[in-house]
């Protein structure tokens, strides 16, 4: 161990102090200090009940979170909070400390809660005071340039994003000689009943017939990959809509509007009660150029005033069937279909980018913490 290094119990270095219960009575809009719960959220009251910045660890609900918090703040009994000898232990030291410990490995029980007496019983390293303020110093500056490089990153993906919204939205705003207006219903295939899937599909079947959710629907293209798998008999009374492979798969439930497509490998396969298909006929609209007009400004505000709810937003079928298209040309279809797709792969460029750096951002700044707490920084 490196000379003037300890080896501790986290009960030996803090305290876990009970939050206080806050009486709706209590709050108030416009009050002095914030009130912090287990996820760091921050409601306005004029109590409090801490007046020095401390650390939040989510003690029930958000278990094992750890946060700073302002200067005065009132804890809510959700929470607990740190106090410890400021003679012998820096605050944000302790916090990076803290989030080394992995605690929300530690919530057990239905409503995931951490006790505070298996938080005391883990041990670490801890060096003197002037050697834990060098430390937040060099983690600090560390954490900062991460930062900047996440926010960069994620700006070129932003602005990427943009470009193509902004194409995607002058494409059909800007229309040219021979588009025509049609509904939904009018340029389905024969065979497409635009409706919905299967209502209850049931557990997991090993080997049963792929069927794809609104949760699915996260890329472009959905595969047989990750997919649920359910008794093939429960989609006896859904052949409507078996997928044949290259539907268009509409959202209604939930996330209303958001669309993909589903690729040959998916024939076969079904769809739950929040997704329709949609099979366009091929001489009146493509399905490459379908799901560009599909997931466009025009369609979607349509789409977006006629889903109704509160706590499950849908839409419904018989308001889909009456969405009006704007179709041009097929041979413009063609043409415009090429020029999105060549923006969309590069923003997907751009996209895997950014996770790639994300992840090794956040790799790099788990083994720094991990030198700094063995160390070796």
């Amino acid at each position: 161990m490196k000379k003037g290094w300890q080896e501790k119990s986290v009960g030996d270095i803090l305290q876990l102090e009970y939050g206080k219960p806050l009486d709706e009575s209590d709050r108030k809009p416009n009050g002095r200090y914030p009130v912090y719960g287990a996820n760091g959220e921050k409601d306005r009251t004029d109590k409090f009940y801490h007046d020095k910045p401390s650390i939040i660890v989510g003690r029930k609900g958000s278990a094992g979170e750890v946060n700073l918090t302002e200067k005065k703040f009132w804890p809510l009994d959700v929470t607990y909070f740190v106090t410890f000898d400021e003679k012998q232990h820096d605050l944000q030291f302790l916090y990076y400390l803290l989030t080394t410990l992995e605690l929300t490995k530690l919530a057990k029980g239905v409503k995931p809660g951490i006790n505070r007496n298996e938080v005391y019983s883990q041990t670490t390293r801890v060096p003197p005071l002037a050697e834990q303020q060098r430390i937040v110093g060099l983690l600090d500056e560390a954490f900062e340039g991460l930062a900047t490089a996440k926010a960069n990153a994620e700006k070129n993906l932003q602005n990427a994003r943009a470009l193509f919204e902004s194409h995607l939205q002058s494409v059909f705003t800007q229309r040219g000689p021979g588009w025509v207006e049609k509904k939904l219903e009018d340029i389905a295939d024969s065979d497409c009943s635009l409706s919905y899937g299967i209502v209850q599909p049931g557990e997991e079947f090993d080997e049963g017939m792929p069927i794809v959710r609104p949760t699915d629907l996260t890329t472009k293209v959905i595969r047989l990959g990750g997919l649920k798998r359910i008794d093939p008999k429960l989609a006896g009374g859904y052949k409507r809509t078996a997928l044949q492979g290259g539907e268009l798969l509409l959202c209604v439930r939930g996330s209303t509007g958001v669309v993909s497509i589903a690729s040959p490998e998916l024939a076969g396969a079904n769809v739950t009660r929040g997704i329709v298909p949609i099979r366009f006929n091929r001489s009146l609209l493509l399905p490459e150029f379908g799901f560009y007009l599909i997931s466009g400004g025009p369609v979607q505000s349509q789409i977006r005033g006629k889903t109704y709810g509160t706590a499950l937003m849908q839409i419904n079928i018989r308001d889909l069937r009456l969405i009006s298209l704007s179709i041009p040309p097929l041979t413009e279809q063609k043409a415009i279909a090429a020029k999105l797709d060549s923006l969309h792969e590069k923003t997907q460029r751009l996209a895997r980018l950014y996770e790639r750096k994300h992840a090794a951002l956040e790799a790099l700044k788990k083994s720094l913490l991990h030198q700094a707490f063995t160390g070796a920084l």
